[in-house]
């Protein structure tokens, strides 16, 4: 068990306190998950609202402010619920009870309930939201012909739009995977690789092949990869192509130019559908010689956006569910435009 004093919050809060709250845990079999290995669960807790949390026999005490104890509170009944409905609890689904408990959105089991519901089951794993927004996006993913999912790194907008795809892919309601990216180079010059023009694309496709070995195994990918029943190839190789029978996705999609995302959303066949995804504050144009155009999907997103059929997901920073240190870069960089 810490002690008062770890953590480099805990004694400040113990210090100042004003309210003290004991909840019971009612099955016992839950609590070492609630707490997680060492005390980590509840210390990400206490460092999320300042308050200090001890676990004795079957109850939670929770010292702090007031308001940090109601969020703190929130969480550890969020996580119970969660464990109750057999959903697995780590360190990924403490931060996004937090997070959500610090935008006020964690009260009545809104995590564990939309997490439930808006499961996707692939052969590797189940993969459930993290987020409000996460929820809303899988929504749109399933229901619409069209989603466009934009916010900044580290939100799951391309990690779900796979998902999504490898689990229609695997019921049979599309029959093909496809996933692009344009070749953009940042800076960069693909002549200047090795290889041919393959090996020279593959590794901005490589956040695309990871994506996959996370949800697929390693040889059922290579399998269908050599069949055709998934494809990544990038945005030059979709030109003239209609994209029937499939589930689609266009990644980074901020550095398409608005004749390429024309280009890629007509190849849209039928019964297919299409996720557009991207971070319009992070185009690289500008770098490869298109100073001056408009990014695609910024224009794409202003044409579209009251269309029949297309959704649009928009992720803040708070959304992000990598390392906590990635949401705090991010608003640092957002802090210096």
């Amino acid at each position: 068990m810490r002690k008062k004093g770890e953590n480099g919050v805990s004694g400040s809060a113990k210090a100042r306190a004003k309210d003290s709250l004991s909840l019971d845990i009612e099955n016992t079999s839950h609590l070492a998950d609630l707490c997680g290995s060492h005390d980590r669960h509840l210390a990400l807790i206490e460092n999320a609202f300042d308050v200090y949390v001890v676990a004795r026999g079957n109850q939670l005490t929770i010292e702090g402010d007031r308001e940090g104890c109601r969020m703190a509170t929130a969480v550890v009944r969020e996580l119970e619920n969660r464990l109750e409905r057999g959903l697995g609890v780590g360190e990924a689904e403490v931060l996004a009870a937090c997070r959500m408990a610090s935008n006020g959105g964690v009260e009545g089991h809104a995590l564990s309930t939309s997490a439930e519901k808006h499961q996707i089951r692939t052969k590797q794993r189940v993969i459930s939201p993290r987020s409000p927004a996460q929820a809303e996006y899988i929504e749109f993913l399933r229901t619409h012909d069209l989603t466009f999912g934009l916010g900044p790194a580290g939100t799951g907008k391309t990690y779900l739009a796979v998902a999504v795809g490898v689990a229609m892919m695997m019921r049979g309601e599309v029959e093909r995977l496809i996933l692009s990216r344009p070749a953009v180079e940042a800076g960069e010059r693909l002549g200047f690789l090795p290889g041919d023009m393959r090996e020279k694309v593959d590794p901005y496709l490589r956040p695309l092949y990871d994506a996959l070995h996370d949800m697929m195994p390693a040889e059922q990918v290579v399998k269908k990869l050599e069949n055709g029943d998934i494809e990544v190839a990038p945005l030059a190789f979709m030109r003239g192509r209609t994209l029937n029978q499939a589930f689609v996705i266009l990644d980074e999609a901020q550095n398409c130019t608005p004749m390429q995302i024309k280009m890629f959303l007509t190849r849209l066949g039928d019964n297919s559908r299409m996720a557009v995804t991207g971070d319009p504050s992070q185009e690289d144009l500008s770098e490869v010689g298109t100073r001056g155009l408009v990014s695609g999907l910024k224009d794409a997103v202003n044409i579209l956006e009251k269309v029949e059929g297309v959704a649009i997901a928009r992720f803040t920073q708070a959304d992000v569910v990598r390392h906590p240190l990635v949401a705090r870069i991010i608003s640092a960089y957002d802090d210096q435009r």
